[in-house]
């Protein structure tokens, strides 16, 4: 079996973190994320919450990886972007009134 050479990538506003990674093949993503030991340093992950993709493509966490993908783990939507935007336009709307 041959070694893959993956990254695992993570970030918040003020910190971020890439990792690279060599996992045997056939390894999944979530087996990937475990060996990598970014859940221990950073315990604001939680995989049940967060979730998922290879560069920038939502996954699943039994996707079997493949040679220098890079794992992105996405953190919770804090508020739903389509709100954020009609907010932003009513507020500058009221500012022109």
């Amino acid at each position: 079996m041959a070694d893959l050479h993956i990254q695992i990538c993570y970030a918040e506003p003020d910190f971020h973190l890439l990792r690279d990674l060599t996992v045997a093949e056939g390894t999944t993503l979530q087996q990937a994320i475990m060996q990598s030991g970014v859940l221990r340093e950073v315990t604001a992950i939680d995989l049940t919450a967060c979730k998922v993709g290879i560069y920038g493509k939502l996954k699943t966490p039994d996707t079997v990886l493949r040679e220098h993908d890079r794992i992105e783990i996405y953190r919770p939507l804090i508020a739903d972007p389509k709100d954020s935007r009609r907010l932003r336009a009513e507020s500058k709307a009221r500012k022109k009134n």
